[in-house]
């Protein structure tokens, strides 16, 4: 019925996996009113995860063949790229406990610009003028986004609102990792067995912290189980699945700046449904993310497909 081209098709399903990932703050915003700490939301979202992939694809015998026969250095990368999505979600879902949705999606907007410098430096991917434009404009807007969010006083306490935005960056610094991980083993690993691995990887990561932290990981209400299990199969297992396959045809950093399409997804959502209202200044910080999308989206910049699987 459809007849998309390779390129096409899989900006049709990184539009798609965003808009996915984009509801993911209200189920958190959800379960942390049901007094669900940050660090029990981040783990059960990648447990709840990692268990369906595990039934559908770990048992398979060739899920399992390729696992034992992959380089032990793949296999490392893959556990790696776990740490960095276990720390990105621990530190970004805590950040929405003290800061507003504006400022945390904002400050997690600026990944595209470490991972443009990431890529130059690690990949050796130079990104082309459009990249760089887009990366710009990007860049400005989420300056823009949390500048005129700051200035509206979300916390009364100043230090408070320092620290969520403190983590919404280290947020934004751990994805770097994980996504420059995921392009490295772009063809080396099937999409199935490289997600089935890492979420694995980073549930454990979060619980062993979480533990460790005396972190309550049970007795939630429903509604807050209800969200969690939202959190995993649609955020993670649709949106985070959908953009590791995206990897697979675009540059990180094109995959980066596509991704800012998710505040402002995030903000018009918490407007409408929380009553988080963003006057013109940040309306204009939003225009200017979709104008670094679109620059950015020119670049030609992309690795050819890989066979799918």
């Amino acid at each position: 019925m459809f007849n998309l081209k390779p390129r096409s098709l899989t900006f049709v399903v990184l539009l798609g996996s965003i808009l996915v990932v984009s509801t993911a703050f209200l189920m958190i915003r959800v379960a942390q009113s049901e007094q669900v700490p940050s660090l029990a939301i981040a783990f059960w979202r990648l447990a709840i995860a990692s268990a369906v992939l595990c039934v559908f694809f770990g048992s398979r015998e060739a899920t399992r063949h390729e696992v034992a026969s992959l380089p032990r250095s793949s296999l490392l990368l893959m556990l790696a790229s776990g740490g960095f999505l276990a720390v990105h979600f621990a530190t970004w879902i805590a950040s929405l406990a003290y800061t507003s949705v504006a400022s945390s999606t904002a400050l997690v907007s600026t990944t595209p610009v470490w991972l443009a410098l990431f890529s130059w430096l690690v990949l050796k991917e130079r990104p082309d003028r459009w990249i760089w434009l887009g990366v710009s404009a990007s860049l400005i807007g989420s300056i823009v986004i949390f500048s005129a969010d700051a200035s509206a006083a979300f916390s009364p306490a100043i230090s408070t609102s320092t620290l969520g935005n403190g983590l919404a960056l280290a947020g934004s610094l751990a994805v770097c990792g994980y996504l420059l991980i995921g392009r490295r083993l772009a063809g080396r690993v099937s999409i199935s067995t490289y997600v089935t691995v890492v979420f694995s990887a980073a549930a454990v990561v979060l619980v062993v912290i979480a533990v460790g932290a005396g972190t309550k990981l049970s007795g939630f209400s429903t509604t807050a189980w209800l969200c969690l299990i939202g959190l995993a199969l649609g955020p993670q297992l649709i949106g985070h699945s959908g953009i590791s396959w995206s990897l697979r045809h675009l540059a990180p950093t094109m995959v980066a700046v596509a991704i800012l399409g998710e505040p402002i997804g995030s903000a018009v959502l918490a407007w409408w449904l929380l009553g988080e209202r963003f006057g013109p200044i940040q309306f204009a910080g939003f225009a200017l993310l979709m104008i670094g999308i679109f620059l950015a989206a020119r670049s030609t910049t992309s690795r050819p497909a890989a066979a799918l699987s």
